[in-house]
């Protein structure tokens, strides 16, 4: 039975003007390390059995709050219930002084120097470096550029590597869009804006579906006013993005496409993805239009490691690993790979 209307836009109404309140990231945690705006987490197992830790990056334009939503619903709370470790860089709440973070900066200084940090905390061990969206490609880069033997595993979800065809560079690849016109105007990129243009690709989804969805599931007496917001509070909340990376992110890679054609360099050196040799695994979303499975293929035939997992599955580029089903599809595949490959 549908509850009545005026108390069904009551709730719907308290649900959506209360998103602000709810509490994401709650897992217990310590800071390890520090520099500029980039900061190390440390999450401990209470029963770790497994001595190389996992290392946690997000993307540059969201917070990697998304690896740790709420309690029963967090990838951070599942790694440690599985005896994991588990560490997460944040790259913070960039601002004008930033404006000369770029890709070099953010990769070979501040990613590098987490590795060693993590390393270090861990009492030495290598550790298993987990990216996702446009984390993963820092994490590709990273290790396309160093043999670092403190990175033992690599793992890459929903990750842009080739982006010819792409929705993104169907968008920003042309010549009429000017990446220059718009680093020059604003030393970072307001988040806001970039959330505005992120909408823009599925609009109806994100400007009516959502609510659309919230509405029946009030009626229905079905809404989870707890996951709703979560996601909800997460989605709308963009750090800015560093002028200067920002540059390099939409020429390089949806303008140029270097990271795929092997013409990327970083500090005079190549982006050879052909120097990682480490256990890889990708994971691709079957529903992505943001960094769709055809764009990070590619990827399975440049690498040289011998030790190469793929799986492919439903979803999109944030629900396959933040959605309801994500605890039981997928997280138990990554870490029944992560235990085969994380002993001392």
């Amino acid at each position: 039975m549908s509850r009545p209307l005026p108390l069904a836009a009551l709730e719907f109404t308290n649900i959506v003007l209360t998103t602000d309140d709810a509490e994401i990231g709650r897992s217990p945690r310590e800071v390890v390390w520090t520099h500029r705006k980039t900061t190390l987490y440390r999450y401990r197992s209470s029963s770790r059995r497994h001595a190389v830790p996992v290392l946690l990056v997000f993307a540059l334009i969201n917070r990697p709050q998304v690896f740790d939503l709420r309690p029963g619903y967090s990838f951070v709370e599942h790694l440690l219930e599985e005896g994991f470790d588990v560490f997460l860089l944040d790259w913070g709440e960039p601002d004008e002084e930033d404006a000369d973070m770029g890709l070099a900066e953010y990769i070979c200084d501040e990613l590098a120097w987490g590795i060693r940090e993590c390393s270090r905390a861990a009492g030495g061990q290598p550790v298993t470096l987990l990216g996702w969206c446009i984390g993963g490609a820092l994490c590709a880069m990273y290790a396309a550029l160093e043999s670092d033997p403190r990175v033992r595993n690599l793992v890459l979800l929903t990750t842009p590597v080739d982006t010819q065809g792409s929705l993104y560079e169907q968008w920003v690849g042309r010549d009429a869009f000017d990446a220059d016109a718009v680093a020059d105007a604003m030393p970072a990129i307001p988040g806001a804006g970039v959330d505005w243009a992120n909408k823009l690709m599925k609009p109806v989804t994100n400007y009516w579906t959502t609510y659309r969805k919230l509405w029946q599931q009030v009626r229905r007496g079905e809404a989870n006013r707890e996951a709703y917001q979560a996601m909800a509070k997460w989605v709308a909340d963009n750090p800015p993005f560093p002028a200067k990376a920002y540059r390099e992110w939409i020429v390089w890679m949806y303008k140029e496409n270097r990271l795929a054609r092997g013409t990327l360099r970083l500090r005079g050196r190549r982006v050879d993805l052909g120097r990682i040799e480490r256990p890889l695994l990708v994971v691709t979303a079957g529903a992505d239009h943001i960094a769709p499975r055809e764009g990070t293929l590619p990827l399975l035939e440049l690498v040289s490691s011998e030790d190469v997992t793929h799986l492919d599955r439903p979803g999109g580029h944030i629900g396959l690993m933040a959605g309801s089903k994500a605890r039981a599809e997928i997280w138990p595949e990554i870490v029944e790979w992560l235990e085969e490959r994380s002993a001392g």
